[in-house]
């Protein structure tokens, strides 16, 4: 076999096995795939057959990804995020909710599940849950001790959503400009007459599917363009992730449909570095993180000429990643301060058009919208959340004064594939924590 066609089988073997929600149904259970158990990595060297490699793919073929989604800067170069110098904020410790005998019933099914089930169905690597403030469940699978940190994937868009809205709520960005105001060398692209708002809610038309089932999409030439994956020996495309946001067409009207493709968080994370004079993570790190009193560093994954993965190369620990939660449910103040502008937040929690929305496909969440890179569920108790793709989330429920936040490994990546067993679990315990007379 040639080079090039080992290289072109590798990529879509990847593709096949995680970027897509094609993998076999009997692949091993959480358990059965625990890194820990299984010693990948381990040994000095680990022997060939427990060694994850970033040239050969095995990094992220699954169940050998499990372990890259807490050891990522093992594998991808990356920049420190300081938690700075504040004293690390308090989680104090609530009364325990008894939740792993707690029953729902996922989306399309006439059986219930337990919520401790809904752990092990979603990959769970390890999860929080606040009241009020204190945590009062928290579970740590042996992949992930507590300080640790881990991929946050597409969770990062709502850290830059909410910089970017911080932007434009000070003046330094205006929501109706166009990109090119501000980065002119994306004249000519796909998003050269988009708003900066279009790029904050994803209204862009851009010539780009971030289909994860589907092998043709753009997904694989971006993730190779970012760093994210091994590039063929006869490559000649963009190695960068602006070189490759500029080489987007236009396809379609700009305001009118709601569809989720990261190259807008790119393009976000561009902008606020042109409007800041510094790179996203370094604002990330003077705005939010070293203001929140986390427990830990974070670090931000690059690519390959030391741009940031704002579309979802942060990286942290759980309880910070919670910290960030409840400071966003309590209108931005957190850690004695006001980090955040209570009117962004507003701002964020209105959402924006269902309509629009409703072209992006998302079966699994009707009703919804999508604002400043946070996704809006309009229900009764006005839950809003971030997402990341193999499982990764923050939700806020501000009815039941509830923080949910969890890191997982799921073989699958979309999201469809855990929200049948994990929303109806958070509203579960929402309710649950309304009429427990907490």
């Amino acid at each position: 076999m040639t080079k090039t066609c080992f290289a072109k089988g590798l990529a879509m073997t990847l593709v096949a096995m995680t970027f897509t929600g094609s993998v076999a149904a009997d692949l091993p259970t959480a358990a059965q795939s625990d890194p820990v158990t299984l010693g990948w990595m381990v040994g000095s060297p680990p022997p060939p057959d427990k060694t994850i490699r970033f040239a050969d793919g095995s990094f992220y073929k699954f169940p050998q990804s499990r372990w890259t989604l807490s050891h990522w800067r093992e594998i991808f170069p990356t920049r420190n995020v300081s938690r700075g110098e504040v004293p690390v904020s308090a989680l104090p410790r609530g009364k325990a909710a008894d939740l792993d005998g707690l029953t729902f019933t996922p989306m399309g099914s006439d059986k219930t599940m337990t919520w401790v089930e809904s752990l092990g169905a979603n990959y769970t690597d390890a999860i929080v849950v606040l009241h009020r403030g204190q945590v009062v469940y928290e579970k740590y699978f042996p992949i992930l001790p507590a300080d640790r940190q881990h991929i946050a994937f597409s969770v990062t868009k709502s850290f830059m959503g909410t910089l970017g809205a911080m932007l434009v709520a000070e003046g330094r960005l205006d929501p109706n400009a166009i990109v090119t105001r501000y980065i002119p060398e994306l004249a000519g692209s796909g998003f050269g007459d988009a708003t900066v708002q279009q790029v904050l809610d994803m209204t862009t038309a851009i010539d780009y599917s971030e289909d994860y089932a589907d092998p043709n999409s753009s997904f694989l030439p971006y993730a190779r363009a970012a760093g994210m994956m091994p590039l063929p020996p006869d490559y000649t495309g963009p190695t960068s992730i602006y070189e490759y946001v500029r080489g987007i067409a236009k396809s379609g009207t700009h305001g009118t449909e709601f569809h989720y493709r990261s190259p807008n968080t790119d393009v976000l994370g561009w902008l606020i570095a042109r409007v800041t004079g510094k790179s996203p993570d370094a604002v990330l790190q003077e705005r939010i993180w070293s203001q929140l009193g986390a427990e830990g560093d974070a670090y931000m994954a690059l690519d390959r000429t030391g741009t940031a993965m704002a579309a979802g190369g942060f990286n942290t620990r759980l309880r910070d990643l919670a910290r960030f939660g409840e400071m966003i449910r309590r209108g931005g103040k957190f850690n004695g301060r006001q980090i955040v502008p209570a009117a962004v937040i507003e701002g964020i929690r209105n959402g924006a058009s269902r309509e629009a929305f409703a072209f992006g496909g998302y079966k699994t969440l009707p009703g919804w919208s999508y604002h400043n890179q946070w996704w809006i569920s309009h229900d009764d108790h006005g839950a809003f959340m971030a997402r990341g793709i193999h499982g990764q989330a923050i939700f806020i429920d501000p009815k039941a004064e509830m923080v949910i936040a969890r890191y997982a490994s799921h073989p699958k990546a979309g999201n469809m594939n855990l929200d049948p067993t994990s929303l109806p679990a958070y509203r579960a315990v929402a309710d649950y924590l309304l009429g427990s007379g907490r």
